[in-house]
């Protein structure tokens, strides 16, 4: 075990802050031409992996996360495979309460494993990064169609550009203005650049 804490930025109160310093730290925030798993291009690409690879820095976020929300009413975190996994842990872990992911069969999320949800129970869906949003309208409308309730839906960072189209507000740590384009009017693909793709996500079609 490390004597030092190399993953730690400096002490700040604000949350947002403390995060962004993470991601800077930790190489997360990457440049270039990138397909995000919505389909949009970007110029940059927030690798949480990186960000999470150390556990006490995944601690320390999850840790953030569940203190925002803190007055919301849950029984359970679900997120989606695989990105939402390590923070949905965490931020489980920092609530107290059972975690359960949802991952693809057949191009549509689903719950595995034995994993399941009762009737009435309050869930909080748990995201790395928001940008369209599809995934975590997947996630939020599996719990529903089990019964269960949304009590809250939070991320580590938000990079939206418009409604969500979620039952409650999305409570992120931090939010990144990153541009984003549809592949016919990505400037880097008319330049000639061919975009890589690092999520976990198949390529839509």
């Amino acid at each position: 075990m490390r004597s030092d804490d190399p993953t730690k930025p400096p002490p700040t109160t604000d949350p947002a802050t403390e995060v962004l310093a993470l991601l800077e730290a930790s190489g997360a925030l990457r440049r270039g031409h990138f397909q995000l798993s919505s389909g949009l291009h970007s110029p940059a690409y927030v690798q949480c992996a990186l960000l999470l690879e150390e556990p006490r820095r995944a601690r320390r976020v999850g840790e953030l996360l569940a203190a925002r929300l803190a007055g919301v009413e849950v029984d359970s975190v679900l997120s989606p495979a695989l990105g939402g996994v390590i923070i949905g842990h965490e931020v489980a872990a920092a609530l107290g309460v059972p975690f359960r992911f949802a991952e693809r069969v057949d191009a549509a999320l689903a719950l595995r494993r034995g994993f399941a949800l009762r009737e009435g129970e309050r869930v909080v869906v748990i995201e790395d990064v928001v940008t369209t949003g599809k995934s975590t309208r997947e996630t939020v409308e599996l719990a529903l169609a089990a019964g269960a309730v949304i009590s809250g839906v939070g991320a580590i960072l938000d990079r939206s550009s418009g409604p969500l189209g979620l039952p409650v507000p999305l409570t992120a740590l931090a939010r990144l203005d990153l541009p984003a384009h549809p592949p016919e009017s990505c400037p880097l693909c008319a330049a000639g650049s061919a975009p890589e793709k690092p999520g976990s996500r198949p390529r839509p079609a």
